[in-house]
């Protein structure tokens, strides 16, 4: 499988121009087919054969391996999820929180790095603040400041807005050091570059397939480092029977590590879609998809001035973020010719997210419609 043959397997690609694989990476048919033959097995055959339980729970032992394979650690370390907000939000939830704990986190997050810790601000009066950012980057003298009276800091891997590569291992070093815990916010990472969590040393990794995975919508996933939940006595609020060591007891025990934040039954077709995207990325490599990227919006970054760039010049990943008068107007604009981007809030500006599968030609055709 090469770049070529597996975007022409992409139909969303076939009639336009798509720049925002950040929001939402379409899928190539391998991936449907392989949800699909999933979802057929569990539903067609499993009933009368092995049987719907464990159909599934293997399906998720095979997805908890190759979310492994893609971003280090072990199997035992990855807790299958809905999205990168839902695990997030599992995280939140597993702790005993009061007014005593401050949770910090920088003013470049997601709405999924912003809203549980606002929940828990009003809910139990946690102390959230707010590390500020100067064009996508973090001052790491401003987290020195801050980690000695945190409980947990919470970070994207790569800005959202600017597209900015955060030195995560440092920041996890750093609150490691002060004797805090670090959740990473990889959603942006995973696909497009390489990831290694084992040297990020985060205790939280939370990601999702559907975005440069081209896996579908449902395929979450959170790395957790091993010996954490333990340590801390994590609690997750949402509770099921694949959260304990036996749901068949009264006196219930959290399952050890990751598999506590997984709850309840679940499709096994997101997770067998994501499966079959991270081989078909593994076959291409990750590294030359990287470069691919690098080679694309150096291209469109050509064709800006810097004052339009809110970006850095230089690669750091396939989010560019180019300023315009009116972001909503352009977005509609770009659409009614067959482009897709998105605009940023709190920014005059809109982003283009390339990817791998992108072409020469659409960037293009963006730079001329600009």
């Amino acid at each position: 499988m090469d770049l070529r043959t597996l975007r022409e397997a992409i139909p969303a690609l076939e009639d336009g121009v798509y720049c925002n694989w950040g929001a939402g990476g379409p899928s190539p048919r391998p991936v449907v087919e392989a949800a699909t033959d999933a979802l057929e097995d569990h539903e067609y055959v499993a009933p009368t054969g092995e049987g719907q339980y464990p159909a599934a729970f293997e399906a998720d032992d095979r997805a908890r391996e190759a979310v492994a394979d893609l971003v280090g650690g072990a199997p035992d370390e990855i807790a299958l999820t809905e999205s990168t907000t839902d695990g997030i939000t599992r995280v939140a939830g597993a702790f005993d929180w009061d007014e005593d704990d401050v949770v910090v986190r920088t003013d470049l997050e997601h709405a999924a790095g912003v809203l549980p810790w606002e929940r828990l601000e009003r809910r139990y009066g946690v102390d959230v603040r707010v590390l500020e950012t100067e064009d996508g980057r973090l001052d790491l003298e401003d987290v020195k400041a801050i980690a000695s009276e945190a409980t947990l800091l919470c970070v994207s891997s790569l800005t959202w807005t600017h597209g900015t590569r955060l030195p995560v291992s440092e920041i996890v070093e750093i609150v490691h050091d002060a004797g805090a815990l670090a959740l990473v916010d990889a959603v942006q990472s995973v696909g497009q570059t390489p990831v290694d969590v084992t040297d990020w040393n985060a205790d939280f990794v939370a990601a999702a397939g559907h975005k440069w995975c081209v896996a579908p919508f449902g395929s979450g996933f959170l790395h957790v480092r091993d010996g954490v939940a333990t340590e801390h006595d994590l609690s997750p609020a949402a509770i099921g029977y694949r959260s304990v060591v036996d749901p068949d007891v009264a006196d219930y025990e959290y399952a050890p590590g990751a598999r506590r934040f997984e709850v309840g039954t679940s499709s096994p077709a997101p997770h067998a879609g994501l499966v079959e995207a991270i081989d078909l990325l593994e076959e291409i490599g990750l590294e030359r998809i990287e470069a691919r990227i690098e080679s694309l919006t150096d291209r469109l970054k050509a064709g800006l001035e810097d004052e339009r760039l809110y970006s850095p010049r230089a690669f750091e990943s396939g989010l560019v973020t180019i300023a315009v008068d009116d972001p909503d107007a352009t977005v509609e604009r770009l659409a009614e010719n067959d482009i897709v981007v998105r605009s940023i809030p709190g920014y005059d500006a809109i982003r283009a997210s390339i990817h791998a599968f992108n072409t020469d030609g659409d960037v293009d055709a963006l730079l001329e419609a600009l």
